[in-house]
């Protein structure tokens, strides 16, 4: 890495060293996922995401949420002693924590249950809070330190997390004449954009032996797909290569869902036209926030059979791209979505910036009621 990379790193990276910055913090993110998740009841509701694909894309977002629980009790005493820890974040097109963060929790994971197991118990921890307050007249910070480790141990224990990757799993949907149909979906955190990134492919299977029980290939496409989930790969780099390598599966369609970035007055460095509406939108706290999701799809458009040396000849599908964008893009199509509170969408509306306008908004309204827009 050369020195000019390290010197952007420090620049886009930010340590949250305070208390309360850090709780804000958390309590944004805490609202911003369950407004994630009617989106995606949304999508279903226009009949962008089947059910079994929008409970599948719930899952995952629910996920999100709870690592985001579980981190907020990594940090909670942040700021309050030399030895808590800090959360790093991504500030300049990200808005998340850097992914060092989640492969960290997947480490700590690992060992949740031998470090609960040498840690007193919640009760016991309260109990000793109590008695120094009283008898000590002291604030108990050493003890509330630990009480926040033992809630983020307990979270990673049960499990649930969103972590740096999340191995394919395949939902059998049904067959399409002798192949049988799967959605199969995995998710990552792609260390290049620090964002969750949650993959969904509709997968045609002519083999022999079903593919979630197929000890030979199911390895195999497992260890495929997630030597591919880069966010710098194309669409149909991913499909043509998943497409070649494996004869008898046939990725009928691909989908990558980029949750984020969240831009933030207060967390995130912005540019370009959503800066201007942040910044003059002047939300009270809660309320000064955009989340961008960005949907990219590939579709099949036909097959054909291809000769595969002098006596056999394989399927190979032909992706529909995008009429505009084409090669460029990598896709059939790509729409992208914000979400934001009302006072940065009467902002947006009144400015109506270029750059913006093509984005479906989702506005978020009193008692958190989530209201599309044409």
């Amino acid at each position: 890495m050369t020195n000019e990379v390290k010197d952007q790193l420090v620049q886009d990276h930010a340590e949250l060293y305070d208390t309360l910055v850090a709780r804000r913090y958390f309590a944004k993110f805490d609202r911003i996922t369950g407004h994630m998740g009617r989106v995606a009841a949304e999508l279903e509701t226009e009949g962008r995401l089947s059910r079994t694909e929008a409970r599948v894309l719930g899952n995952h977002l629910r996920a999100v949420a709870a690592t985001f629980r579980a981190l907020s009790n990594k940090y909670l005493m942040t700021g309050r002693g030399e030895t808590a820890p800090r959360l790093t974040i991504d500030r300049h097109e990200s808005g998340f924590p850097v992914a060092q963060e989640l492969m960290t929790m997947a480490v700590d994971a690992q060992q949740a249950a031998r470090h609960l197991a040498g840690m007193p118990s919640e009760t016991e921890l309260k109990d000793r809070m109590v008695r120094q307050i009283v008898g000590d007249l002291t604030i108990p910070t050493a003890l509330q330190f630990a009480l926040s480790q033992r809630y983020y141990y307990e979270a990673l224990a049960a499990g649930g997390m969103f972590w740096a990757r999340n191995d394919p799993d395949a939902q059998w949907i049904g067959n399409v004449g002798e192949r049988r149909h799967y959605l199969v979906h995995w998710a990552v955190w792609d260390s290049q954009v620090n964002l969750p990134v949650v993959y969904l492919m509709d997968l045609e299977d002519s083999g022999k032996k079903p593919l979630p029980t197929d000890e030979y290939r199911w390895p195999q496409v497992q260890q495929a797909l997630m030597a591919q989930s880069v966010g710098g790969l194309k669409l149909l780099t991913i499909a043509t290569g998943f497409d070649k390598d494996f004869p008898d599966l046939h990725p009928r369609r691909l989908r990558r869902v980029i949750l984020g970035p969240m831009y933030s007055a207060s967390f995130t460095l912005q540019s370009g036209p959503i800066a201007a509406v942040l910044e003059n939108a002047k939300a009270p706290e809660g309320q000064d926030w955009a989340l961008v999701w960005t949907l990219e799809e590939l579709v099949s458009d036909r097959e054909e059979e291809v000769k595969d040396g002098w006596f056999s000849t394989w399927l190979r599908q032909v992706y529909k791209l995008d009429p505009v964008a084409g090669a460029e893009l990598g896709a059939t199509r790509q729409d992208r979505m914000i979400i934001l509170p009302e006072r940065p969408y009467q902002v947006l509306v009144e400015q109506d910036p270029k750059g913006l306008r093509g984005l479906r908004k989702f506005v978020v309204g009193a008692g958190g009621r989530l209201i599309p827009t044409l």
